[in-house]
């Protein structure tokens, strides 16, 4: 009789292998499955934001970001939501706080950088990368995400401790605002240094402290629509499309094929999450799901020009060298119908060919043919009019 496969909670990564393994066994074995740490994910990891840059953007006004402060003695905990000020760092203890920021990577190019990384994943699963700093002890007690986390360890050392026990108790605490648990017993504890990586499916309890001194941690997660999300949502869309009369999970997951796609399969769990959902057409399934997913926790949506460009100005700046940037805040997604091909940005629908949609999903910054097709053209010309692509001046040569 043949003995039940293992799975070690704990391996090896290299500068090749940052999961230890390949991806598709990674999806396979860990993927909403089951806990991972990887050593040396990254090895000589060198965190691409400084604390002070993480500060400086925490006082930014549109900044998501959070100042907790734990009086230890008393068990007590304070947060400061944004806007933050200078005063209120000054203001802080020698340690037991923690500075969070999310969507830094839309802030920071390479911060951005780290998603690189990760393109095993379909890229409209991305969330954000958070960058949380600390003093020693700092941490914002032990808690539950509900959707898939990689934490990267930055800068200094963090202790880890985290509970697999399928039984482990989730109720939260009633006498403090952060969704803390009431309960904890960790299963297994670990120290990780920069470069490690910690990979936490959703519903696993865990608590993170900085040891020893300042500790900055990159956390990269994903979005995990609830039903309630999903169903909300598609009720509102079936209602604008028809007269008055279902969380997303993928522990099947392979690695992506093609990127920002949304495929046949990703339809197929949506139907399963939404009970009703296999009762509707599949093409207004995919369309909604598109648009739904590329609006979906963003926090902001990028600005028109002032001046849109005509036909001729976009064709001549084409023509000079301009490149085309995507705008951090723009969200695409694509998906192949009947019809053809749709290029979903920002909640929006946008008829265009499936190679040009992959590219815009998979390229920060794109340099387009002058043979481009008249049609991809003028799609190019609306989204740096609506702000989701940038123009950017032809590199002069030295």
């Amino acid at each position: 009789m043949n003995a039940p496969p293992t799975f070690p909670i704990e391996v090896r990564g290299s500068a090749g292998r940052p999961l230890g393994m390949s991806p598709a066994r990674f999806l396979r074995d860990y993927w909403q499955k089951r806990p991972l740490l990887i050593r040396h994910a990254f090895p000589d990891f060198r965190p691409p934001l400084q604390p002070d840059d993480l500060a400086g953007l925490a006082c930014e006004p549109t900044a998501l970001a959070r100042l907790i402060v734990h009086d230890e003695a008393r068990d007590r905990w304070r947060v400061k939501s944004s806007p933050l000020e200078e005063a209120d760092f000054a203001a802080t203890p020698p340690r037991n706080w923690t500075l969070l920021v999310q969507d830094v990577d839309k802030w920071d190019a390479d911060v951005a950088d780290l998603l690189q990384h990760f393109t095993f994943l379909p890229s409209w699963r991305m969330d954000d990368v958070m960058v949380s700093y600390a003093e020693p002890g700092g941490g914002v007690g032990a808690h539950v995400d509900q959707y898939d986390v990689f934490l990267l360890q930055g800068l200094g050392q963090r202790h880890w401790a985290i509970s697999d026990d399928p039984l482990a108790p989730k109720a939260f605490r009633p006498d403090i605002e952060l969704k803390q648990l009431a309960q904890f017993e960790p299963t297994h504890e670990w120290l990780l240094d920069p470069g490690d990586m910690l990979y936490l499916p959703p519903g696993i309890p865990h608590d993170g402290v900085a040891f020893g001194g300042p500790c900055m941690t990159f956390s990269v997660g994903m979005r995990a629509p609830s039903q309630a999300e999903l169903t909300g949502d598609l009720a509102d869309y079936i209602a604008e499309q028809l007269p008055d009369e279902l969380r997303y999970a993928d522990p099947d997951l392979t690695p992506a094929r093609h990127a920002g796609e949304i495929d046949q399969a990703a339809l197929d769990r949506i139907k399963a999450a939404l009970p009703f959902a296999a009762a509707l057409r599949e093409d207004l399934l995919r369309d909604w799901f598109g648009r739904f997913i590329t609006r979906y926790r963003n926090a902001q949506v990028p600005a028109s020009p002032e001046r849109p460009l005509s036909t001729e100005r976009f064709a001549a700046r084409l023509a000079a060298g301009a490149r085309l940037l995507r705008h951090p805040w723009a969200r695409m997604a694509w998906a192949r119908g009947k019809a053809g091909c749709t290029l979903y940005v920002c909640g929006q629908a946008h008829a265009a060919s499936a190679e040009l949609a992959q590219r815009l999903c998979a390229e920060r910054e794109l340099a387009v043919d002058r043979v481009i097709p008249a049609a991809d053209r003028e799609l190019l010309r609306a989204l740096v009019n609506d702000g989701h692509l940038l123009l950017r001046p032809a590199r002069r040569r030295r």
